[in-house]
């Protein structure tokens, strides 16, 4: 068996037109059959092995597609579904888990390290028995030979599966099952290599976070158990997000043949991986290609720290940081962005850029000019600086990032509003139908002219708010008609964005993004949400939301440059929103959400970034806010998080009003919650599920809310947006959550 040279993690999944996300929707709509659906999912597969073995890479990676989510497929394979979870086949089953059905709440869904993409969490117990269940790797590992296309099966690690996973009993921990666990896995590795697997790579992602004793031992166990079973495939671990601390010498200690290491996230751990003796006689796969962002290469410096592990290691190749499945398909089908797609790499650049990366190491003349001018066009482009934003910066003074003190806020913003006890409200978006979708396409393709599309989302925005007076919301919204994404919306109006057309990258599921890309200084040439909040306002004497997302968010959910330190970024960014919220309180909008779902996410994943991350990103918020007077009530909205790490940066960031995701973890996140002295939303309607909670339901989550936070500052909303939900779902939803409220409200009273 060969080494592995040169390779890529993994690749995105969801197909170049979205192919997957089409077929997935089609099928949960009894469009289409599971055959069919299965068909696509085959297509995409051989289209992937079939692009990468022709781009020259020495492995090719399989095992990297879902229908839905990788750790929850890990989670099927070994047997560790709930129970409550059942359907007519096995994809169904984990469709039910993922998403929900009458009866069975969906697992927790929460991010994937510090990454935008979503996985569903394991739910794991002291009773759980793990079993080879299922057959996935094999079967595509299978398919791919079949094709004549030799792979490297990748799984989920043991250890990071374990520590990904949430306990259903007090005080047991899931590692604890780690033992029940690896046994599975040799079945696994026996059965691939009977097929004729030559290498298997396993992903210990968890290992770029601080981790305890106890958790490093669970990986030296883990790695020697598996790395001295015979009948194996050659074992490859992935560690990547960055530095992997001492799990670095554990892993170069255990028996196994190579070790890919991510030397983009963290200069600083390529002197670390040159340093540690036990490479001798391995291979390490140098990660120096970034696989989260999408600005090409520079080979210089790529070379440069894989050349440093010359002679360290028994051999070196490139690879990619991690999976490509954060970034876009190919750059090439973008025809809007002349210059800078010259300085861009999406996924299939890439590979490119792998393969003659990893021939330059290996000694093969290869021509790099074209990379080195890409990388000196961009450093050499005047027009990414805005001398004015700049000024702005450098102008500000302390206390334009404060408001009045909270109490004095809270009395003013409830003579203004004069708001019951428990008042509701919703998160933002409502469903998007197939007429907006078509309208607002219509509108950018030029068929449909300004006058109608301004009739259109007129019209729709007072459908909606028609909606929610005849509900008997207390605060109302707009619902955001005129909004593709709350990132890109606001990217494409302000300066220093790009847009692409077809840069989609999976969030979860059947859920797919576009980010923008930031590549200069950031500035708002006009208002960007006034119009429509104004409209929204005249319609009725309840109060109505301004919508806008936050400067943090907008960072992690676009492709960010890289050329100065993301703090400045951000205060450029929150100088833009800071000037739309005044304007939006000038055009007499009382209630103002700035969305920062992303806060967390962007958390580094050591201890030790925690406190610089959290000084900045909190103060780019208040930056963005504390424009408002002390009568305009300010909301913040997070989801789908664990936050209680970071519960007081989310006390200083000030907002009067927070709403938080909740449903899932049946209210876990109020615990830290105690003290918090503002008002809060835990959400109490799971909208990533298509199941309808009904009004007992939502008043149990309700009685549970009220047994932490005092009644004067409980709100009441769901835990999401609802543009991904249909009406037919939300409209008996949002009538179960105000009677619940009133049933709770009458209680009180």
């Amino acid at each position: 068996m060969t080494e592995i040279g040169t390779t890529v993690l993994g690749y995105p999944r969801i197909g170049p037109d979205r192919e997957l996300k089409r077929a997935l929707e089609r099928y949960w709509a009894h469009r289409i059959d599971q055959d069919e659906l299965l068909e696509t999912g085959r297509d995409l597969r051989e289209r992937t092995w079939r692009t990468l073995v022709a781009a020259g890479l020495d492995s090719v990676p399989s095992n990297t597609f879902s229908h839905y989510d990788h750790v929850l497929d890990t989670a099927a394979l070994f047997g560790a579904l709930p129970e409550r979870f059942t359907g007519p086949s096995p994809l169904d089953t984990c469709f039910a888990a993922a998403r929900g059905a009458q009866g069975a709440p969906a697992l927790e869904m929460t991010k994937w390290f510090d990454t935008n993409y979503h996985y569903l969490v394991p739910e794991l117990g002291p009773d759980t028995t793990f079993t080879l269940a299922g057959t996935k790797p094999l079967d595509e590992y299978l398919e791919a030979k079949a094709l004549g296309i030799e792979t490297r099966p990748v799984l989920v690690g043991p250890v990071t599966f374990l520590l990904l996973a949430k306990s259903t009993t007090a005080g047991f921990r899931p590692l604890d099952l780690l033992d029940t666990l690896l046994p599975r896995y040799v079945d696994l590795l026996r059965r691939l290599r009977a097929a004729g697997a030559g290498w298997v790579q396993l992903d210990e992602p968890a290992f770029a976070g601080d981790r305890t004793e106890a958790e490093l031992n669970a990986l030296i166990r883990a790695y020697h158990w598996l790395g001295k079973e015979t009948g194996r495939p050659k074992i490859l671990v992935a560690g990547y997000f960055g530095h992997l601390g001492r799990g670095l010498g554990v892993l170069a200690r255990a028996p196994i043949e190579a070790l890919a290491v991510d030397l983009v996230s963290d200069e600083s751990f390529v002197d670390a991986v040159a340093a540690e003796p036990a490479l001798r006689d391995k291979e390490v796969l140098a990660g120096v290609v970034d696989g989260r962002n999408v600005w090409r290469t520079d080979p210089q410096r790529a070379l440069g720290r894989a050349a440093t592990l010359l002679g360290v290691a028994k051999s070196v190749s490139v690879s990619t940081s991690c999976s490509l499945l954060h970034v876009p398909y190919d750059v090439e089908r973008e025809t809007g962005l002349p210059r800078l797609a010259g300085w861009l790499a999406f996924a299939r650049q890439k590979v490119d850029e792998v393969v003659l990366l990893g021939r330059a190491l290996r000694g093969e003349d290869v021509d790099l000019s074209g990379a080195r001018q890409a990388v000196a066009d961009r450093a050499a482009a005047t027009e990414l600086a805005d001398e004015h934003v700049r000024a702005r910066l450098a102008a500000l003074r302390p206390d334009d990032a404060v408001r009045p003190p909270h109490a004095e806020r809270a009395e003013a913003q409830q003579a203004a509003l004069g708001l019951p006890p428990l008042p509701t409200t919703t998160i933002g978006s409502f469903p998007q139908t197939t007429e907006v979708r078509k309208a607002r396409a219509a509108h950018k393709a030029g068929t449909l002219g300004a006058a109608a599309y301004e009739a259109a989302m007129r019209a729709e925005i007072e459908r909606v708010v028609r909606l929610q007076e005849e509900l008997g919301l207390d605060v109302l919204v707009h619902g955001e008609p005129e909004r593709n994404d709350m990132v890109q919306y606001f990217a494409e109006r302000l300066a220093g964005f790009a847009a692409t057309e077809h840069g989609w990258v999976q969030s979860y599921g059947s859920r797919c993004v576009r980010p923008p890309i930031l590549y200069g200084d950031v500035s708002r040439p006009a208002p960007m949400t006034v119009h429509w909040a104004r409209h929204a306002q005249s319609l009725t004497p309840k109060p109505v939301k301004g919508m806008l997302t936050g400067p943090v968010t907008i960072l992690a959910w676009s492709f960010v440059r890289d050329d100065q330190p993301l703090a400045d970024t951000a205060r450029q960014v929150a100088l833009a929103v800071r000037d739309e919220v005044r304007d939006l309180e000038a055009a007499g909008i009382r209630i103002i959400q700035v969305d920062e779902p992303a806060l967390r996410e962007l958390l580094p994943l050591r201890r030790s970034g925690h406190e610089d991350y959290l000084r900045w990103a909190v103060s780019a918020f208040r930056l963005a806010t504390s424009g408002a007077a002390g009568s305009t009530q300010i909301h913040t909205h997070l989801c789908y998080s664990e936050f209680g790490e970071i519960l007081p940066a989310i006390d200083a960031l000030d907002a009067d009003v927070t709403s938080i995701e909740a449903a899932r973890s049946k209210m876990e996140v109020l615990a830290g919650l105690a003290g918090f002295g503002r008002g809060i939303g835990p959400g109490v309607y799971d909208i990533h599920s298509p199941r309808v909670p009904d009004a007992g339901e939502i008043g149990e989550l309700l009685h549970a809310a009220a047994g932490t936070v005092p009644a004067d500052r409980l709100w009441v909303n769901p835990d999401c947006g609802l543009k991904t939900r249909g009406y037919a779902e939300v409209e008996p939803a949002l009538r179960n959550l105000v009677a619940a409220v009133r049933e709770v409200r009458a209680g009180l009273a």
